[in-house]
């Protein structure tokens, strides 16, 4: 008995830091009076009808500096924003698709530069388009100069663009061959069978020219299932969830969490906030509540649905190098390669650069940012954004959850607000 009092305390003692989900801004060593400027930004903004809620987490040095839910879920009804909200993450999802593929990489299942020909026999040969007639959408192409490989898949400029968000030439030949972006989808499709469509349609470009966000994590998402041997739900759940204590984060929803998905907004007319419809011509006929439903179709470039606090989870493995409370999902080496500038010369905003799986800020675009060089981040469709700073030792995630947003310079108020309160 004595001795399991002892190891009892200890571990009221010595848990985590990720285990406590009570902010303390002293010990994370930020100010909890400046904090509150990310409160009162984000009030003005529901006051204005521009949003109608957020919720928002921050860690600083492995301890939770600022967790708050604020204005409202439902602001006709005026249900009260909740932290533990689930939200629609799209795009966030590609981060934990690139982690599975590095994994894999770990475990000597392929080389990076192998071509993706090699384990998706259907992407052998492929053209690069030429011409596109509108009319009918045909087109000419050309031979493409080398293989796509899995590098150019996880830094987007293989040449692949994007289905129904992505330019109005490849919507129109992905619509013509039913391939799809993959979140809010109607049926039963299978991630399988749209991605070897995908290898007989053209690139948007010559392999590794350019930068183009497109359907890239997509089809490694279908890599992960070839190599694993099992569905892509499976593998994140077993191999990425389950270790790190995410509870909260699916493709589809069970049942018992229907009601904690959160209400998903759009603006109207006048730039205001306003509940989406059931049905909406986003993506397709997309369905709002898409997550709260059994499916089929496991997108690993924006299928998931996460709360902030599971997601800070997810971040804060990275990181720490790869590891959190003793699961080690990756080694600091594969971090490293995942955070370090993987397209060369090519640039996005500002002279950021791109790793494998994330935005990246250089010294030349800190200049624009408070962000440190070196932070990486991405963020999703519904307006959230998260960012992990490895100078400043910080995980941060912003969910507004609202497509479109014309306000979307909170986000970058939101950043500001986070730095400004750093005290040491």
């Amino acid at each position: 008995m004595k001795k399991l009092l002892l190891v009892f305390l200890f571990s009221i003692c010595f848990l985590p830091a990720l285990f406590s989900q009570e902010a303390q801004p002293a010990a994370a060593g930020m100010s909890a009076e400046r904090l509150t400027r990310i409160d009162q930004t984000v009030q003005e903004y529901i006051n204005k009808n521009w949003l109608n809620g957020a919720v928002i987490i921050v860690y600083r040095n492995n301890k939770l500096a600022y967790y708050k839910a604020i204005g409202y879920d439902d602001a006709e009804k005026k249900t009260p924003m909740k932290k533990d909200e689930i939200f629609r993450i799209a795009s966030q999802t590609k981060a934990i698709t690139s982690t599975a593929v590095m994994m894999l990489f770990e475990e000597g299942k392929f080389l990076l530069d192998d071509a993706i020909s090699k384990y998706i026999p259907e992407f052998k040969k492929q053209q690069v388009i030429e011409k596109f007639n509108e009319a009918d959408s045909s087109y000419t192409s050309v031979p493409a100069k080398r293989e796509v490989t899995i590098r150019d898949l996880l830094t987007h400029t293989s040449g692949i663009g994007y289905a129904q968000i992505g330019s109005k030439t490849m919507n129109a030949i992905y619509a013509k061959a039913g391939v799809v972006a993959g979140i809010g989808m109607s049926g039963n499709p299978v991630l399988g069978d749209k991605m070897k469509i995908l290898g007989g349609l053209p690139l948007v470009h010559q392999p590794g020219e350019k930068f183009t966000y497109g359907l890239n994590t997509d089809l490694l998402g279908y890599l992960v299932e070839v190599i694993a041997g099992m569905p892509l739900d499976k593998f994140f759940r077993t191999r990425i969830f389950e270790p790190l204590g995410m509870k909260d984060t699916y493709f589809y929803l069970p049942k018992e969490k229907y009601n904690r998905l959160a209400t998903l907004y759009t603006a109207d007319s006048t730039d205001h906030a306003i509940k989406m419809p059931d049905h909406i011509n986003i993506t397709g006929d997309f369905n709002r509540d898409y997550p709260n439903t059994a499916g089929t179709y496991f997108s690993g470039g924006g299928g998931l649905s996460s709360t902030a606090y599971d997601y800070a989870l997810f971040m804060q493995m990275l990181l720490n190098g790869g590891e959190l409370n003793g699961k080690k999902l990756l080694s600091r080496t594969a971090v490293r390669m995942m955070t370090s500038n993987q397209i060369g010369a090519l640039s996005l905003n500002h002279g950021d650069k791109f790793g494998l799986g994330f935005e990246i800020v250089t010294e030349e675009s800190s200049a624009y940012t408070p962000a440190s060089a070196g932070t990486f981040s991405w963020g999703g469709m519904f307006s959230s954004n998260y960012w992990m700073d490895p100078k400043e030792k910080i995980v941060a995630q912003i969910f507004l959850n609202i497509f479109p947003n014309p306000h979307g310079d909170l986000h970058d108020k939101i950043k500001a607000l986070v730095y400004q309160a750093i005290n040491n």
